[in-house]
């Protein structure tokens, strides 16, 4: 979806909420929660209860809502593993990665689809934590804080999408105050070589999660060039359908699929499928060699139908 130039930066801000596309809603979801913890602990304050959690600093709804790096606590808590990736307490962290995430998803939902990039999302957050969780029991250095150490935010999920399209379109190139037209691959290796030197400095476990989905983004996006779906079963998953069609494109799809006198061959379908996908890899290539303002009007309407459709 395109926004007014013209129109104020608030405006902009309602009509992409409006959109009701799932990058609207991953941030949304992210803000309420945001809102919502420190809405309870503000009440908390006030009424004098004791709301600071006697682990990892921060307050017991939090503590209840992280994922711990201790199994057993874990076991006693398994929906972290999802909550975690929603979860912030501190304005500037969940501004920073909101606006990463609206960065890189704006840019990811041009060349791939919706669902790609709630996949990459959660999945990104998954093994974010795993990867927190088992640097936590496996290396003796953090043997001491392993019983109260959290991972909370949203830093690996967004990470995972950054690289992820960073991977898919290495090439593609965004203006940057101060630094003018940079390639997104240069931008995802900063981000990567910034938390391996960053381990030591302090918020380990943070560091290393974002590694972890980092690595996902990756992994994600370099099987889907080789036309590798990792994600798959997700797709089995029955989701409220997230798109708004008129009335108009539901009779088209419904006059495509059944006016057609005869179905298609199993080999008629394999083939229109491998056409396509042919003419799809040509124009990413010429992104990458020439850069997205390159495609003609033609090429970036079959774009944008393949990424809606995926």
């Amino acid at each position: 979806m395109m926004y007014g130039q013209n129109r104020s930066p608030l405006d902009n801000a309602v009509a992409f909420f409006k959109s009701n596309s799932p990058l609207a809603r991953l941030i949304l979801i992210n803000v309420i929660v945001f809102i919502g913890i420190n809405i309870i602990n503000l009440f908390l304050w006030l009424f004098e209860i004791d709301h600071q959690s006697k682990i990892g600093g921060v307050s017991v709804v939090t503590e209840w809502l992280s994922v711990p790096s201790d199994l057993g606590q874990l076991f006693m808590r398994p929906w972290t593993l999802i909550t975690y990736m929603f979860l912030q307490e501190g304005f500037f962290h969940i501004l920073f990665n909101m606006i990463i995430l609206y960065f890189g998803g704006r840019i990811f939902t041009e060349y791939l689809s919706n669902k790609k990039l709630v996949k990459t999302y959660i999945f990104g957050g998954l093994v974010g934590a795993a990867f927190f969780i088992l640097a936590f029991n496996i290396f003796p250095v953090f043997s001491d804080a392993r019983t109260r150490a959290l991972a909370l935010g949203s830093s690996a999920s967004v990470l995972a999408v950054l690289i992820a399209i960073a991977t898919y379109i290495p090439n593609y190139s965004v203006m940057l105050i101060f630094l003018g037209r940079v390639k997104l691959k240069y931008i995802a290796i900063f981000f990567v070589v910034i938390d391996v030197f960053s381990i030591q400095q302090g918020n380990a476990g943070g560091h290393i999660a974002h590694l972890g989905g980092a690595l996902w983004g990756f992994l994600y996006a370099n099987n889907l060039k080789k036309g590798r779906d990792l994600g798959t079963f997700f797709d089995q998953i029955k989701w409220p359908d997230l798109s708004k069609k008129s009335k108009s494109s539901k009779k088209s799809h419904f006059e495509n699929v059944y006016v057609n006198s005869r179905p298609m061959t199993d080999e008629e379908y394999n083939a229109k499928k491998q056409a396509h996908q042919q003419q799809i890899d040509k124009i990413l290539d010429k992104i990458s060699r020439s850069g997205y303002e390159s495609l003609t009007k033609e090429e970036k309407e079959i774009l944008f139908r393949n990424s809606n459709n995926d």
